[in-house]
């Protein structure tokens, strides 16, 4: 992979666009904020409620996947601009352990950013990277522009 140039969006831009862009995402609060920003990466925080929990008291799987899809997604973003039509065409998600309803991060990086498709990998963890919870791939369409 050719090197990665500096993110033309901060977290903050990443936090503005999802609200005007992807309001629905906030429909019962706000629970999903961008942490950081990097040359091919970013990190998203999930500050999960009662509704994110399962029976056992553990964060739910459809939880888990919403953060990996939209923490993949401003990863693409952050690199390339805030494209609305970025759209996913598949995601894989490997649950690894059971996480304590607490806040749970993803964090990304790029594998692939290319002019049509891109290609992110992600760990979910809380806090240790090196203890992922769950590993996602997740491939986006680039509109042309």
């Amino acid at each position: 992979m050719s090197a990665i140039a500096q993110p033309v969006m901060t977290p903050q831009d990443i936090d503005r666009f999802l609200i005007t862009e992807f309001p629905q995402l906030h429909t019962d609060g706000r629970h999903f904020t961008t942490l950081s920003v990097g040359p091919g990466t970013a990190t998203m925080r999930l500050d999960p409620d009662t509704r994110h929990l399962r029976p056992g008291g553990t964060i739910s799987g459809p939880a888990m996947f919403t953060l990996a899809d939209v923490a993949c997604w401003i990863t693409i973003l952050a690199q390339i601009g805030p494209v609305a039509m970025v759209v996913t065409t598949n995601l894989n998600i490997n649950f690894l352990s059971m996480p304590a309803p607490k806040p749970l991060d993803c964090s990304c990086r790029v594998l692939k950013l290319g002019k049509r498709l891109a290609v992110v990998d992600a760990i979910l963890h809380q806090g240790d990277e090196s203890r992922p919870v769950a590993q996602a791939t997740g491939t986006y369409s680039i509109p042309p522009r």
